[in-house]
């Protein structure tokens, strides 16, 4: 890692958000607000939801695995290059797989429950504070 990254992730916080997430594909586009994030692409329409959600959808699949959320709030958005592969390169050195979404002022990081302390502890041996 650079050290001008290094410098950026150790201005950069993150926080968890409460509850359990789920990735699933849908037939229909539902309402926006009831759901972390609704994407459609011309294949698929994917929404990432909480688990109190899902009977809210017209589900065709759904992920077997739940995920915990953390925000990433990157000092300098944009202009870190590296960012996400240092910080998904720390998951994968630890053995967890992560999804990752980003939004225009934020990254948010989603991995398995059974990885939660693992996850926090790599956010912090990175330099990330929690907020």
């Amino acid at each position: 890692m650079t050290e001008e990254l290094k410098k950026i992730i150790e201005s950069s916080t993150f926080t968890l958000h409460e509850g359990r997430y789920i990735v699933v594909k849908v037939k229909t586009s539902p309402p926006i607000d009831d759901h972390f994030m609704v994407s459609k692409d011309q294949d698929e329409i994917t929404v990432v939801t909480k688990e109190e959600n899902l009977g809210k959808l017209d589900l065709i699949e759904k992920n077997k695995d739940f995920y915990v959320a953390f925000e990433l709030k990157i000092s300098l958005p944009f202009y870190a290059v590296g960012f996400l592969a240092a910080v998904t390169g720390a998951m994968g050195d630890r053995g967890m797989n992560n999804l990752v979404i980003s939004t225009y002022s934020k990254d948010y990081l989603f991995v398995r429950v059974e990885h939660l302390e693992k996850a926090t502890q790599a956010l912090l041996d990175l330099g990330f504070k929690k907020a």
